[in-house]
């Protein structure tokens, strides 16, 4: 019976730390735009310069074996 008085204030302060950290994502706008993260997964993500260039070199080069 003497457990209730440690889990009571245990969930009292869990609690507390959930509610807290709610309300500091929603102060920082953490759930704005939910949308554009599910979209983000559609579109491939640009390349680098140095990677384009890369790649156009090698094209460029595989091409020219090919002739």
């Amino acid at each position: 019976m003497s457990i209730i008085y440690v889990l009571i204030p245990l969930a009292i302060i869990l609690v507390a730390v959930a509610l807290g950290i709610f309300f500091w994502a929603v102060k920082s706008d953490q759930f704005q735009d939910l949308e554009r993260q599910g979209y983000s997964i559609l579109f491939d993500d640009d390349l680098p310069e140095e990677e384009r260039n890369q790649q156009a070199k090698t094209q460029d080069k595989a091409n020219s074996d090919n002739e």
